[in-house]
């Protein structure tokens, strides 16, 4: 029982120089849509090496077929042309010595290196005979484990209806807490100073003017 959905794409083209080099493309494109950046190379690389055997080899004409599926961990890319004649793989002493950082290696070159580079950087890589119609030559990976999501967490907001985090201030008894604080009563005020009473003054008179 297959427990995850699959993923897949297909796109027919000729096997041209200028075509080759979209196909690319467009495979990069998917994969990082699909979150498979770390096989983009590998996936690249081998689609380009199909691609430029049929367009060296196949006969009558260079109509093909790319198809990529995703299936579970297991990353699918193959070829379908119309040339029924099974390709053989020529073995060298290192094929990956034209992958990437090897020597002699070019991002746009069309010129194929063979089954043996395909076979190299490969997880698995066969070939299906299609009767008069022609072949598919296939080739997996296998996919990277998907990332782990971040784990998030849900945080309770606490009112006035429910008990706060703080489990150790217990409420004043014999108040619910889902009781309306009572308004505090406002400040009692000091009584106003009530003003001092009047002082008489004496007017001191000068001697001889009496009266």
């Amino acid at each position: 029982m297959i427990s995850e959905p699959s993923r897949y794409y297909a796109v027919e083209l000729q096997a041209l120089p200028s075509r080759i080099g979209q196909v690319r493309r467009i495979v990069s494109a998917h994969l990082r849509h699909w979150q498979l950046d770390a096989l983009i190379d590998h996936a690249v690389l081998g689609v380009t090496e199909l691609l430029t055997n049929v367009h060296r080899h196949a006969r009558p004409d260079k109509r093909c077929t790319v198809e990529i599926e995703l299936l579970l961990d297991r990353l699918t890319v193959s070829v379908r042309d119309h040339d029924p004649r099974i390709p053989q793989a020529v073995g060298c002493p290192d094929p990956l010595d034209a992958f990437e950082g090897g020597e002699g290696y070019d991002e746009l070159a069309t010129s194929g290196r063979g089954l043996a580079i395909v076979g190299a950087l490969s997880e698995s890589w066969g070939v299906r005979p299609c009767g008069a119609d022609g072949k598919v030559v296939w080739f997996t990976l296998a996919a990277p484990p998907p990332a782990v999501p971040v784990e998030t967490r849900s945080y309770a907001v606490y009112g006035t209806t429910a008990q706060g985090p703080f489990r150790e201030y217990a409420p004043f008894p014999g108040v619910p807490l889902s009781a309306p604080a009572e308004p505090a009563p406002a400040p009692a005020l000091e009584p106003a100073l009530a003003p001092a009473p009047a002082v008489a003054t004496a007017r001191l008179v000068p001697a001889g003017r009496a009266g």
